[in-house]
């Protein structure tokens, strides 16, 4: 029953939470199934109802139809439940079709006791009943029946998880930690105080809950926190003490140190991503609770002077230091993403993969110039401009992660074989690492969450002798200089007809086959003639026809009218 499930809502809809594409492949899986099995409910004039029984239990997909029946019901319900957020009413029919899920689950377990059941079959039914039974329970805030319902499916999946192998028993132990949650959420509602830390544990592990769960857990997070805030009044930082008036700060500033501890135990990169923007987004929104108060008076806003004293206001100040907060955690995330990216160069240049775009040094030059925006704010935040330990303690940071870049630079020269260009930033890797480690002193406190600056200064001489012998190699390898896969002398493609060379922009959109526009080639012109002749040619007198004109005069004009011709 449960691979079944699984398989159908990874396939069609719940793996991006679209319950209602599962609804319909539900509905036409029915029709599909009746048509088969000839078991119509009447035509299209008239509803006929059957029911499935167990002597008609010769094919099991008639327990494929009371199945799908269930799963049409619930993902309806799971549907309603997303909208029910904007629309409460619809909460009434969520709960119509959670008992019909349950109707549907009955009559399944029902089935399943027949002898021509197996019994691996009856147990899935019994836990599936109990999971619909939980869930119901669970919306009607009925907290002991719906963890005994709960109870019932774990116990009975880490049955089966025990009784099968290792590969059958994933989805079920999968099953056990879905629901695990909710047990103990209603343990913390009948009055189990412990029961409080496992489930913010829980969230904070896995980097927030998902599903009927969730919801209900981060809205009662937010109200123990609010307790909690309630008796909070003020902060300090750096020497200064800050009355803390606003609400949302306050259930920010409690929940931070659990965010930092669940971020320093997660297991693996993607849950700490997870938690890391879970942490930027909350710390967004502190912020911008703060920026609402400070419209109100324009003088704080413009960093104006409290009393005469020197000092920015209470506001602009927790502002400053809520700012530290989402500044410092964004670079300890791009400095997480940084040590995961170096430690896929070590293995990309260790193991060479195909068909994955393979991390570069550049990828990593592009997090560290982040990083040190970051920390260009950070020196101007207002407030603490005259903050000299402070100041000193960003510089010192600022030259840790220059170093790095600067090192990361130049491994991408190294890549192009510009060995000279590489060199000199070894160079200036190893002055801002001495440079470290000379204004160190009082600071190193602060220096400890920042990447060792002698294993860097360590592994640049290393590089730096190895680069030495491949610039040597590469001048004195004549081979390689000569090689036919080396020569780019610009001549087309139709010119080198004769001569092999790999030239990788043949395949390219600017492929050279042919000189375009050609030259201009020289050719000869069309002759041009001239007639001479006309110089030695005697034309006839024409001194008779001249004069027989002019003897017409008006004596023709009075002839032509009255019509005499001569």
């Amino acid at each position: 029953v449960l691979q079944i499930v699984k398989e159908s809502q990874q396939q069609h809809g719940l793996r991006h939470g679209d319950f209602q594409r599962y609804r319909g492949y539900c509905s036409r899986r029915l029709r599909r199934l009746r048509k088969t099995l000839n078991f119509k409910m009447g035509n299209r004039h008239k509803f006929t109802g059957k029911k499935v029984t167990e002597e008609i239990l010769s094919d099991n997909r008639y327990l494929l139809l009371i199945l799908m029946d269930a799963e049409r019901a619930w993902s309806y319900a799971m549907q309603l439940k997303q909208e029910a957020n904007t629309e409460p009413r619809k909460r009434f029919h969520l709960l119509s079709r959670l008992r019909k899920a349950v109707k549907h689950a009955e009559e399944l377990e029902r089935l399943c006791e027949s002898n021509r059941v197996d019994a691996k079959t009856k147990l899935e039914a019994q836990a599936y009943m109990a999971y619909l039974t939980g869930m119901l329970r669970f919306e009607h805030q009925e907290w002991k029946a719906a963890m005994e319902a709960f109870n019932k499916c774990k116990t009975i999946y880490e049955k089966l998880a025990n009784a099968f192998t290792e590969e059958q028993a994933v989805l079920y132990n999968q099953r056990v930690e879905e629901i695990s949650p909710n047990i103990r959420y209603c343990a913390y509602n009948i009055g189990d105080q412990s029961a409080m830390n496992e489930l913010m544990q829980m969230r904070l592990r896995s980097g927030g809950t998902e599903g009927l769960l969730a919801e209900k857990l981060e809205a009662l997070i937010t109200q123990t926190r609010a307790k909690q805030a309630a008796t909070m009044s003020e902060v300090e930082w750096r020497g200064r003490t800050v009355p803390v008036k606003i609400d949302k700060v306050r259930i920010f500033l409690l929940g931070l140190a659990d965010n930092e501890a669940a971020i320093a135990q997660a297991e693996n990169e993607e849950t700490k991503e997870r938690l890391f923007e879970s942490l930027l987004s909350e710390c967004r929104d502190a912020i911008q609770a703060v920026r609402e108060e400070l419209k109100p008076d324009q003088k704080q806003r413009e960093h104006s002077l409290e009393n005469d004293s020197g000092k920015v206001s209470n506001i602009q100040y927790l502002h400053s230091y809520l700012t530290y907060i989402k500044l410092s955690t964004a670079i300890k995330r791009n400095e997480s993403m940084a040590k995961s990216l170096q430690k896929a160069l070590l293995q990309q240049q260790r193991s060479d993969e195909d068909g994955k775009r393979s991390p570069r040094p550049q990828d990593l030059i592009r997090l560290y110039d982040i990083i040190l925006q970051n920390l260009v704010e950070l020196t101007q935040l207002p407030g603490l401009e005259e903050d000299k330990n402070f100041q000193k303690e960003i510089g010192l940071k600022t030259l840790v992660y220059k170093a790095y870049r600067c090192f990361f630079i130049a491994q991408s020269y190294v890549l192009v074989k510009k060995w000279s260009e590489a060199l000199v930033l070894y160079e200036r890797v190893l002055k801002y690492a001495r440079e470290v480690q000379a204004g160190a002193g009082a600071h190193r406190n602060s220096l400890k969450e920042l990447p060792d600056v002698q294993d860097l200064i360590t592994q640049v001489n290393a590089e730096k002798y190895s680069l030495q012998a491949a610039a040597i190699l590469d001048a004195n390898d004549p081979h390689e200089a000569e090689s036919p896969s080396q020569v780019k002398d610009g001549k087309p493609l139709s010119e080198r007809f004769e001569t092999f060379c790999l030239d990788p922009s043949l395949v390219s959109k600017q492929v050279s086959l042919v000189h375009f526009p050609p030259g201009f080639q020289p050719i000869p012109c069309k002759p041009l003639f001239f007639d001479l002749a006309l110089n030695h040619v005697a034309f006839p007198p024409l001194e008779d026809k001249v004069e027989q004109k002019a003897k017409s005069g008006l004596t023709g004009y009075i002839k032509g009218i009255f019509g005499f011709k001569s």
